[in-house]
């Protein structure tokens, strides 16, 4: 998650998140300086939404580097204006800013106010950037009618529908699951995390591209590692567990994969499902040897304890012990037959 990075907004841009709310900003741009977040620039409202929108974003987007954009939509929510969060990540941008500012993005919202934001938009050309280019983005995934939660089930089964009509010449169709790729970003971090220089990843699916991008790479201690698994969002994590077993040093790379239940769409659930078995394959192509894969709801689960049965598992004796029966318990004395003469 984004705070493993470590950065935070400075004294400067959490005084002015703190006074942007009150109707007058209409958009601000935040950029990571000096492992901090910082304000570089604002502008007031001066019209509507969208007479406002190209000529006060275009003057902010530079061609190679990363920023944030905070721009103030023009309808209320119950703590004040909506806000759309755009996160301008050029494919000029270095590995290391692309993974820097991904791993972020998260810490901004949470310091600015999740609840304020109520739109996002990722862009990686500038002509995603203009009024167009959001409203194509608009048109492109907006969603369908409403569906009740039954409908969505029903629907996401006959896409995946299988026939059963078995006969001798028929050739039975198989699910194998689905094979998205990984962001640039993610390769590195699994090839960096094969030379052990971090000892956890986490990883999402962007359910838009159907993509596998990196989230976070940490070195974090066993006892944080709870505190990394999403309550929100499903999730992929790699951790190498560092332990002792039989008197030898071993270090077992886990992956795990996080479902926290119904507060994910039926969609998430889905890909993450179907995903999971092709990354994990990626995974040990890349030269990780994974020890162990898990399923989780919740990080409350990832103690040590639990990591260890799971690699370990107790070797259980189940095959009973024969005793034999004694004998009646009053059956008397023995008697002794006396042998035959051989004659």
């Amino acid at each position: 998650m984004s705070h493993q990075t470590g950065i935070k907004a400075n004294a400067e841009l959490l005084k002015f998140f703190g006074k942007c709310k009150d109707g007058k900003t209409r958009v601000l741009k935040v950029s990571i300086e000096n492992e901090e977040l910082a304000l570089v620039d604002h502008k007031p409202v001066k019209k509507d939404f969208e007479k406002d929108y190209d000529a006060s974003i275009k003057p902010l987007i530079e061609d190679d580097t990363p920023c944030y954009i905070l721009y103030r939509l023009d309808y209320k929510i119950p703590t004040g204006y909506a806000w759309m969060l755009i996160s301008w990540v050029p494919e000029a941008a270095t590995v290391r800013q692309k993974m820097l500012y991904a791993s972020t993005k998260a810490t901004l919202k949470l310091e600015f106010g999740s609840g304020h934001i109520k739109e996002e938009l990722n862009c990686t050309a500038k002509d995603e950037t203009t009024l167009q280019g959001y409203q194509r983005h608009k048109v492109e995934f907006s969603s369908p009618a409403p569906l009740t939660s039954r409908e969505e089930e029903l629907a996401e089964i006959r896409k995946s529908e299988v026939k059963t009509d078995f006969g001798i010449d028929t050739k039975q169709q198989t699910l194998g699951g689905i094979n998205c790729p990984i962001s640039e970003s993610a390769a590195v971090a699994l090839n960096d995390m094969r030379r052990r220089a971090y000892n956890y990843l986490q990883f999402r699916i962007d359910l838009e591209e159907e993509k596998i991008h990196l989230v976070s790479a940490a070195n974090i201690d066993l006892l944080k590692l709870p505190g990394q698994i999403p309550t929100d969002h499903a999730r992929y994590h790699l951790y190498l567990f560092t332990h002792e077993y039989e008197g030898a040093h071993l270090d077992s790379m886990v992956f795990v994969y996080s479902m926290p239940g119904y507060s994910c769409s039926i969609r998430e659930r889905m890909m993450y499902s179907s995903c999971k078995g092709p990354f994990s394959a990626t995974i040990e192509r890349h030269g990780i040897e994974i020890a162990k894969k898990l399923e989780i709801d919740s990080g409350t689960e990832l103690t040590e304890e639990f990591l260890y049965e799971e690699i370990h598992p107790r070797k259980l004796n189940l095959r009973p012990q024969f005793s034999k029966p004694k004998g009646p318990p009053s059956r008397g004395a023995k008697r002794l037959t006396k042998p035959q003469a051989v004659e």
